[in-house]
């Protein structure tokens, strides 16, 4: 039989489908230059969404369509581009590969029901593959291993199934094995698919052409069929095939089936994607193996009050729910939110309730600088599109299953959910990684100022792993970020999209100042220029405290020797004092102050001038004492692979770390040590290249400590 590769009618995917059971949401995973966004065209391609496949080097793909992303030749972003095949729509999702855009990968695993886990045959699995595949695991998404770059010269299809099936748990198992250049073999139907130059496929027959076409695939379809019976739920099927009792092959893709939507089984299909060669294999299983909307589990779904709601079915009559995936904005169209519909029917025009605050109920601080507060509005959906790329085609409606684009939402913001607005409902948000990486920058005139602003308030919006901080002791506006990757790509979005000159500048820790002993200080504000003058004077003791951040104000002035209105104005000019420092320009804490003595004049002593004095008499003090410095200290928590322990520990010692205590976990050690701030400003950028990107890490801040005297001459003399 000779059949040509299907290219179909022209279809972008703008229509909606028939139904939910004839939706695939399918997000492409898998590490950087693995091929996912060159799979994605040649998917399109095959089913006739795009006309001719464009090319990540030519800037010329569907979903990097992003101008930074045709600069840096890479995905940064997800995007959403989809297609028909046989009448199932099938939502692809690209999503990048690097680790610092891991906020992305996990976003387009919630929008999905299904993966395609891309690796390229031509590269090692690596501990970054192995670390996708865990993110797959912890949301229990199924998926298909699609093996990329057959046609690559050092191409080692074999030795890359293999390192896969040590490397990945669960059930790893070939689909199609390719032969030669041309040639695929069914390994569970029993065919060999021959590929000629001008885009025909011969499908033959096992033994059909008088060779046993499959005859050196015996081995692995064994071990296929063994494990999908397996996975089967019928328990007699094992005996018949030990029996030597051959099993319908109807029977053993309906189990098949079934294992994949319980993402117990992994099928593997060989791709090479200029030739389009296993691109239509591989189509046949995303649209009749991977399970539609309905067979995969929903996120938790709660009332405003926090009380755990009645789960929702896939049903496109039944209560809206849906979420915002993702938060864009255009230039023309203007913010466009990228909504994944779980249940109901998204109608244009119509009032719906948008809620974001959930985070609050579960203990998550939402004032950190990203995005948007917890809110709770009600909003006109505006334009119903269904994106393609970069390009939006409208939409009559879109109902439970599928996803869309929604613009004119003035409120919502990523990871929030829209509702009925006669009964609201709140999804339980997806877990978002911790920004570490600060990296403080400034506007580089006063005429980038106000664009500065704009554009970090956008990209906040959109970007949920963005955390913007105005840091109010070191007076920095710092950025957090995933890591440098991440950050060039917020810096390089600052100056191209929103037109904003920035300047990258040294980032300062906060430190604090305090006393190192006890101090006298003698403070005297006497000024006569006509008329009322000004006249007090105080006399202090400074005595350090245990805690370094505390401050305590005593009065034991006798006599009235300063009058007891004028008493909290020597306090505040004090603290007015503390907050400027008196060594270093950094906040002054730690100590008690004793107003001991003092002097007023009936005329022309005031609130102001006692004010005064204070201030100059904690000067006074700290020219008669030593003034130290404290910096803060953060709680570090590592996760790092045993055989790296030694390289961490050794590393952490140089940043005068302290260990707190290690503990096995899973193959892994967690490292739980103290570290001064000011050594881990770039330790997310350290850590990555000292353990190959295998380690993560958390930090907390813990307290304030004094700086040993090296370190603090070194810092104050740069």
């Amino acid at each position: 039989m000779v059949e040509k590769t299907p290219t179909f009618d022209r279809h972008d995917g703008a229509a909606p489908a028939t139904g939910p059971d004839a939706v695939r949401n399918v997000v492409l995973v898998g590490p950087s230059s693995a091929g996912k966004t060159t799979l994605a065209e040649a998917l399109l391609l095959a089913a006739g969404a795009i006309g001719r496949a464009g090319t990540v080097a030519a800037g010329t793909t569907v979903c990097d369509s992003d101008d930074t992303e045709i600069r840096q030749q890479r995905s940064i972003s997800l995007a959403l581009a989809p297609l028909f095949h046989h009448g199932v729509k099938v939502n692809l999702i690209d999503t990048p590969g690097y680790a610092d855009f891991v906020g992305e990968l996990r976003a387009g695993l919630r929008a999905a029901d299904c993966a395609l886990f891309v690796i390229a045959a031509n590269e090692v699995i690596d501990t970054a593959t192995i670390a996708l595949w865990r993110e797959c695991d912890e949301v229990f998404m199924p998926r298909a291993v699609v093996i990329t770059k057959l046609d690559h010269q050092r191409a080692e299809y074999h030795g890359v199934l293999t390192l896969a099936q040590a490397a990945f748990d669960g059930k790893v198992l070939p689909l199609y094995l390719p032969r030669h250049p041309d040639e695929l073999v069914g390994l569970l139907s029993e065919t060999t698919i021959r590929y000629a130059d001008d885009g025909t496929r011969s499908v033959i027959e096992r033994g059909a052409d008088g060779t046993d076409a499959a005859a050196d695939s015996d081995d692995l379809r064994g071990a296929l069929i063994e494990g999908i019976i397996e996975e089967s739920e019928d328990e007699g099927l094992m005996d018949s095939y030990l029996a030597g009792d051959r099993i319908d092959t109807a029977t053993l893709i309906g189990d098949l089936e079934r294992a994949i939507a319980r993402g117990t089984l992994f099928p593997v299909v060989p791709v090479s994607a200029p030739s389009l060669f296993g691109v239509h294999e591989l189509l046949e299983v995303i649209t009749s193996a991977f399970p539609a909307p309905g067979r995969h589990r929903l996120p938790e779904v709660f009332t405003p009050a926090g009380a755990l709601a009645q789960p929702l079915g896939c049903d496109p009559a039944g209560p809206l729910l849906a979420e915002v995936i993702k938060t864009t904005s255009d230039l023309y169209v203007g913010r466009v939110n990228l909504v994944r519909v779980f249940s109901g029917t998204v109608h244009p025009d119509r009032t719906v309730h948008v809620s974001g605050h959930l985070r609050s109920m579960l203990g998550v601080q939402v004032d950190d600088g990203r995005g948007h507060p917890d809110h709770d509005e009600d909003e006109r959906v505006g334009t119903l599109t269904i994106p393609f790329g970069r390009i939006y085609r409208p939409a009559a409606a879109v109902f439970a299953g599928d996803i869309c684009a929604i613009g004119r939402l003035s409120h919502a913001a990523t990871g929030d959910t829209l509702s009925d607005r006669e009964s609201p409902l709140v999804l339980r948000p997806w877990s978002m990684p911790e920004p570490l990486l600060p990296q403080a920058i400034e506007a580089h005139a006063k005429v980038d100022e106000d664009k500065l602003a704009q554009g970090l308030a956008r990209l906040a919006a959109e970007d949920p792993t963005l955390r913007i901080e105005n840091n109010s002791h070191t007076h920095q506006l710092v950025l957090w970020c995933m890591g440098e990757a991440h950050a060039d790509v917020v810096l390089d979005q600052l100056r191209s999209r929103f037109g904003a000159a920035v300047d990258v500048v040294e980032l300062k820790v906060p430190l604090r100042e305090t006393f190192a002993g006890g101090a006298k200080g003698h403070g005297r504000h006497v000024k006569q220029s006509g008329g009322h003058g000004q006249y007090a004077l105080c006399d202090i003791e400074i005595e350090p405290l245990d805690d370094p951040m505390a401050f305590e104000f005593v009065d034991r002035v006798v006599g009235g020797a300063v009058p007891r209105q004028y008493i909290p104005s020597v306090e505040k000019g004090i603290r007015a004092q503390m907050e400027h420092g008196v060594a270093t320009g950094n906040p002054l804490a730690g100590f008690r102050a004793i107003l001991v003595d003092g002097k007023a004049h009936s005329v022309d002593s005031s609130d102001a001038a006692f004010q005064m004095a204070g201030s100059l008499a904690l000067k006074d003090a700290a020219a008669a004492a030593r003034v130290s410095l404290l910096e803060p200290v953060d709680t570090v928590e590592i996760q790092v692979p045993d055989s790296l322990v030694g390289t961490v520990m050794s590393d952490l010692t140089g940043r005068r770390g302290r260990l707190l205590g290690t503990e096995a976990l899973d193959g892994r050690t967690v490292v739980r040590t103290e570290v001064p701030a000011i050594e881990l400003r770039r330790y997310p950028i350290d850590l990555r290249w000292l353990t190959h990107g295998t380690a993560t890490f958390t930090r907390t801040f813990a307290r304030f400590e004094p700086m040993p005297d090296a370190v603090a001459r070194t810092l104050l003399h740069r």
